[in-house]
Parts: C-alpha cells; structure tokens; sequence
C-alpha cells in the first residue's frame, strides 16, 4: 500500500510539473532581421510612458518556474487606422526583477539575471555590455478578431531576431495601451545560453528551460503636432 501511494504521489507531482512547464504562450519563431517600417509621416505619433510600461517574463525549470518584470526606458509609435504603422521601444535590461522571490534569493537570482556576479558576469544577460533590449517593429497586419500581428527586430544581448505576435490595442482619448498575448521565445537564438541542455551535456535534472514566456504592455501618449 505504501509502495502504491508513492509511485501514485510521483505520478501526480510529474503531472503538476509538466503542466506547468506546458501551459506556456505560443511560441514566437527567431526569424531573419527584417527592414524596420518606415511611416513616411503617415498617422499619429505616440509617445511611450515608460512608467506605466513593462515587460513580464517568465523561466520554466524541472523544479518549477521564476517570474518577474523588466522595465522599459523610451519608445515612440505611428498609428493610422488602429494599425501600428511603424515604432520602437528600448528595454533597460538593468531593471530585471523577480516577483516570486523575497530576501536574499531575490537578490541573488536577480543579479544572476543582470550577470553582475563577479566571473558569471555571461551567465545570462551581461547587463554591463548589453544594458540595453530593443524592439523595431518591421510590419504590422489587423486581423479579423481586432488584434494585430506585429513582426519586429527583437534586439537582445547584442543578438537580433524577427518574431511575429499578436498585439491588442485600445485607446482612452489620447492614450493608447498595447498589449501582447504572452509569447516564448527560445533564449539561446539571443545568445542566453546558461543552464540549457540544447546547448550543454551532462545537465541533468538542473537544466532550465530554453523558452522563455514574455508579455508586453506598453502605454503611449499621442505627441503633440507641430
């Protein structure tokens, strides 16, 4: 009976694990760098309010999952016709934070993240070389229920890919907000290879997962015209 309960028990945690592993956005291709849209003055400016603006990520590991937000410094939008013409954000990559964690766990997985570790400065994101993401938007197509597929250069770790994700947009007078479905991308196309075992042997069980879950939001202001 004891035997019975334990094999039911890892059952049930394999299960749990592996739904939480697989209940993650649809995964954004790394493509070819495209040519950055050009609006030719075409639409209304948008200015984005970094305050009220971010980016949420998500790990996935066997022993469970990290998530967090990063911040975004500047960007700027056309818009015509609720279509995103052309546009750009900066992602201050100094800003990596997690959530889940509290205290010194915190603060370690976080400057791991930023690769502020003396000699593991590589790990991940290398925030001394690298302070900086970007995205610039390459295309942009309305769909039939309301979204908009938004194709752009994603900008990471010196490293730049073409991904394609669905973006909502809703205004309140002269404000915008965007919205992506969340999304994963494979970290090691950006050259984020730590912990992976599509990239080293012999990990074991203390791999992390290369798919990374992202969602954006970014609030914009229209510009003043002049």
């Amino acid at each position: 009976m004891k035997i019975k309960f334990l094999n039911t028990a890892a059952i049930l945690a394999f299960s749990v694990l592996s739904m939480s592993c697989n209940d993650k956005g649809d995964k954004a291709d790394a493509n070819e760098v495209e040519e950055v849209a050009v609006s030719e003055d075409a639409g209304a400016k948008y200015a984005v309010n970094a305050a009220d603006s971010k980016i949420e990520w998500k790990g996935f590991k066997p022993t469970g999952t990290h998530n967090g937000t990063v911040s975004i410094e500047t960007g700027t939008f056309m818009i015509e016709d609720d279509n995103i013409v052309s546009g750009n954000f900066l992602i201050d990559m100094t800003t990596i934070v997690s959530d889940d964690l509290q205290g010194d766990e915190k603060a370690s997985l976080e400057n791991h993240l930023k690769g502020t570790v003396e000699g593991k400065e590589g790990d991940f994101f290398n925030v001394k070389e690298f302070p900086n993401g970007a995205f610039e938007v390459t295309k942009s197509e309305k769909m039939d229920n309301g979204k908009m597929m938004v194709s752009g250069n994603l900008n990471l770790k010196g490293k730049k890919n073409n991904i394609t994700i669905p973006v909502s947009m809703s205004k309140n007078g002269e404000t915008v907000t965007l919205t992506s479905d969340k999304f994963t991308i494979d970290r090691t196309k950006w050259g984020v290879n730590y912990g992976s075992k599509s990239v080293f042997d012999n990990l074991g069980d203390k791999f992390i997962n290369d798919d990374v879950e992202l969602k954006i939001m970014l609030t914009a202001n229209k510009a003043a015209s002049y």
